[in-house]
């Protein structure tokens, strides 16, 4: 399409194909697994073995196993987190340099496989009798989650992506006998709003059902169930082995882009403002230079050198995204503790959490199917770099609703500021339902900030960068979990008040600096869209 042709025709997704729905499933099967067994950690942790349990479960009481109180909850919680968004960069590196994406997976199925045994193992009752035995079992079955986690995490992403994005962006006549563009990138993002749809229905089923097996059978059954649906996921691996477009591992990437960096830092200066001025990457081009030039190490060519431009480019709109997840992680613990002193009329604490996953199997449609389409009829391009500064701006609304929450348990308890540990007063009477704003908040701010980075990961990075990119993007929720430690001393009594109201501060902060660093880039977005892809 000319410049003109992309500026005034609508620019539409192209079709799907059979192997990026059973890769969807792939991605279905393992949330429905993680986030079945992680939803009852905070339980299994905190909260005690109910009188005469040997499993955890009760039919009137609140479930727990170990008893050892929220701030370990939290600690643990928040390592798991930290350690299965840190492993990406392993799995990344693994699959752009060794492996390629397709075997990565298959060997990050069978080593989370062997973390949910270890997981099941951890909660037999023989266990659960023991703490101090049965919290060694649990953190050695998340060590080894985490690392398959990772691996999995890094390349599914883009796997399920490339299977229907293999075209440049082309000119069509569509049904209706209009004009259209069919562009990659919003292939893209209605591939990852189908990923991200799949990914919370696998969630929803996962939370939804494992918190009734937790409070009516036990914990063994909580985490023995996410394993069996887990099981399924070699199954689909072997079916579609031949169907799914494979990118080939191009070598040590990471070292290369380092090389690269290297050489236009030392020819820019030490200064990082210098960096960022036009003509940074350029200056690492090995045709300015004559073979007496080049250092040893300059061993890419012209064409690498615009690849890592693009890759960092890529990458450099993760910078904020801490911020955003320190507030997306409450919904992992602190919101789930809340959720214990509130009424919750004989249900499962932990049921609220799939208030999320439900908000979203209802928003993302809505968005993909009727307001996206509709600001595209209308012309108006509701770009990454303003999607994402929504999530920040709703994401800091959700902490608000949380802290008036938290606020009126403070004041309607009668420990006041400690109503967690209240004895004459176990729970309020003010319905748990008074969660709702949190959760569907979070899950709007999720689509904006999440799935969009998602994308542009996707869309921005060279094909033999993707995974590493991506898993960039997924380490910034590694950061915000090590950042969150900072913060460990705010997540119990008295203090959840200011935990909330300060996670909305950071929340709304990050979604400034955002847009005031990155408003640019709206202007540049087609042409990033059609840089090489490498």
């Amino acid at each position: 399409p000319t410049e003109e042709e992309k500026q005034t025709l609508p620019h539409m997704p192209g079709p799907m194909n059979f192997a990026a729905f059973m890769i969807a499933f792939i991605e279905l099967a393992e949330r429905f697994s993680y986030y079945g067994s992680t939803v009852v950690f905070v339980n299994y942790i905190q909260q005690p073995l109910p009188e005469g349990s040997t499993t955890g479960a009760t039919k009137t009481g609140q479930a727990g196993a170990l008893g050892m109180g929220q701030q370990a909850s939290t600690g643990l919680t928040t390592f798991n987190q930290f350690w299965s968004y840190t492993m990406p960069l392993f799995g990344a590196y693994i699959a752009d340099t060794y492996l390629g994406r397709f075997n990565t997976v298959c060997w990050a199925v069978l080593v989370a496989m062997v973390g949910h045994v270890l997981l099941v193992a951890s909660a037999a009752p023989a266990l659960i009798a023991k703490p101090n035995v049965a919290i060694g079992v649990f953190a050695v079955a998340i060590i080894i989650m985490g690392v398959g986690t990772g691996m999995f995490k890094a390349n599914i992403s883009p796997m399920i992506a490339e299977q229907v994005t293999n075209h440049a962006m082309y000119v069509k006549t569509d049904k209706k006998g209009r004009r259209v563009i069919i562009d990659p990138a919003v292939t893209a993002q209605r591939t990852y709003m189908l990923f991200y749809l799949l990914i919370n229905l696998g969630a929803l089923a996962g939370q939804l059902g494992m918190v009734y097996a937790e409070k009516n059978i036990g914990f063994y059954m909580a985490f023995l169930l996410p394993t069996i649906v887990f099981g399924l996921t070699p199954f689909v691996l072997y079916f579609g082995r031949n169907r799914y477009v494979k990118v080939r591992p191009s070598g040590s990437i990471l070292t290369k882009c380092l090389n690269v960096f290297r050489f236009a830092v030392r020819k820019a200066g030490p200064n990082p403002r210098s960096w960022l001025r036009a003509g940074f990457w350029e200056a690492a081009l090995p045709s300015r230079y004559s073979e007496a030039e080049k250092p040893a190490y300059m061993t890419w060519d012209d064409n690498w050198v615009y690849e890592v431009r693009k890759g960092f480019k890529a990458c450099q709109v993760f910078v904020f995204l801490p911020l955003y997840w320190l507030t997306y992680n409450q919904i992992n613990n602190n919101l789930t503790s809340q959720a214990a002193v509130l009424n919750t009329h004989g249900l499962p604490n932990d049921i609220l959490a799939n208030l999320n996953p439900f908000a979203l199997l209802i928003l993302l449609p809505s968005l993909e199917l009727v307001i996206y389409p509709a600001l595209r009829r209308a012309g108006i391009r509701f770009t990454p770099v303003k999607r994402v500064f929504c999530g920040f701006m709703v994401g800091a609304l959700s902490m608000v609703s949380a802290a008036l929450v938290q606020n009126a348990i403070y004041n309607q308890s009668a420990c006041g500021k400690y109503a967690a540990t209240c004895e004459e007063q176990p729970f309020i009477d003010l319905n748990v339902w008074v969660q709702t704003p949190s959760y569907v908040l979070i899950a709007l701010s999720e689509i904006f900030a999440s799935v969009t980075t998602l994308e542009y990961a996707f869309t921005k990075a060279p094909k033999s960068m993707r995974s590493m990119v991506m898993s960039i993007q997924l380490f910034m929720t590694a950061i915000s979990s090590a950042l969150g430690f900072a913060f460990l001393s705010l997540t119990e009594d008295p203090n959840l008040v200011i935990n909330y109201a300060l996670m909305a501060g950071l929340a709304f902060a990050g979604g400034i600096l955002f847009a005031l660093s990155f408003r640019k880039l709206d202007r540049e977005e087609d042409a990033l869209n059609n840089l090489t892809a490498g």
